[in-house]
């Protein structure tokens, strides 16, 4: 079982604590470090000291680790024109060495866009443009060096595009698409998704979710891998009331939609994971709240990482 990290900065972290907890990652031997891509806390907490822009991050963290896989879990395609965004994943990974994966959703959190001047179209037409987004991205990175590319949609443009920096991954960095939407989700995952990712169901919602994605791949014939990984909440603690000191911000009201977090021992951790791999979860992004809490990462990294 492959087993990531993933942080949610936007409840208040600065770079500095990204880093040391990314480093602290990487030395414990978690495969991945992944971040949300978010502007704005959700719930009660101000956010203090304020967001850390995603890519900003990544590319600094490229720079100061050398094995841990980095990663937006997920980047939200309301944020940047999709042009932009493929020579930013790009650049990234080639200062990582080869080590990033682009998480890329619709976007749904209103509040952030407003409260940034962000545009925030309905629904159906952020899945339009998430598709655009997608056409554009793979569509730059699969350019043969010295063509050009041109893509004309609904909402989006390119002329003549040099197609450059190329990403040191080839065809490009994976691809992790996640979500519960029932036709639009599956769909896209089906066509451009290298990783489709449930997050912080219980392994009943995530078993229907994985059958309807694959239901998606058999329609559109589709044959090469697609892995299925699941992001699992985590109170982790040696005794039980250290356990329930870590979940207490998960009781902290919310935009989130209702999660299903794992609170208790290691072996509780370990029991969990082992019902997403009877599924076919080959991999697991595990939540961490308190990201100065290296404790709780050493704590699961020494009894879980073994047993898994």
């Amino acid at each position: 079982m492959r087993v990531a990290v993933f942080t949610e900065p936007h409840r208040g972290a600065t770079y500095d604590d990204q880093l040391r907890f990314a480093r602290a990652a990487e030395e414990c031997g978690y495969e991945g470090f992944l971040r949300a891509d978010h502007y704005q806390a959700m719930g009660d907490t101000d956010g203090y000291p304020g967001p850390t822009d995603a890519w900003v991050t990544l590319a600094g963290l490229a720079r100061e680790t050398s094995r841990i896989r980095l990663g937006t879990l997920v980047t939200s395609a309301t944020f940047r024109p999709p042009g932009p965004l493929a020579v930013i994943a790009a650049q990234v990974d080639r200062m990582s060495g080869g080590r990033l994966d682009l998480g890329i959703g619709a976007g749904w959190y209103e509040r952030e866009h407003r409260s940034y001047g962000i545009d925030y179209p309905a629904a159906p037409e952020r899945f339009d443009r998430l598709e655009e987004q997608l056409d554009i991205i793979t569509g730059l990175w699969a350019t043969p060096r010295g063509e050009r590319f041109t893509y004309h949609g609904r909402h989006y443009r390119l002329d003549d595009a040099p197609a450059l920096p190329k990403p040191l991954q080839r065809p490009g960095p994976p691809i992790i698409m996640g979500g519960r939407g029932r036709q639009r989700t599956p769909e896209l995952a089906a066509r451009f998704a290298d990783e489709y990712n449930v997050p912080f169901k219980s392994v009943e919602v995530a078993a229907v979710l994985y059958k309807r994605v694959a239901a998606a791949c058999e329609r559109i014939g589709r044959t090469r891998p697609l892995v299925q990984s699941v992001g699992v909440v985590v109170a982790c603690g040696r005794t039980e009331a250290e356990a329930q000191r870590r979940a207490a911000p998960l009781h902290e009201k919310s935009a989130l939609p209702p999660e299903d977090p794992v609170i208790g021992s290691p072996a509780r951790v370990v029991d969990r994971i082992g019902e997403f791999a009877a599924l076919g979860v080959s991999r697991v992004h595990l939540r961490f709240t308190d990201l100065a809490d290296l404790d709780h990462l050493e704590l699961v990294a020494a009894e879980v990482l073994p047993n898994v």
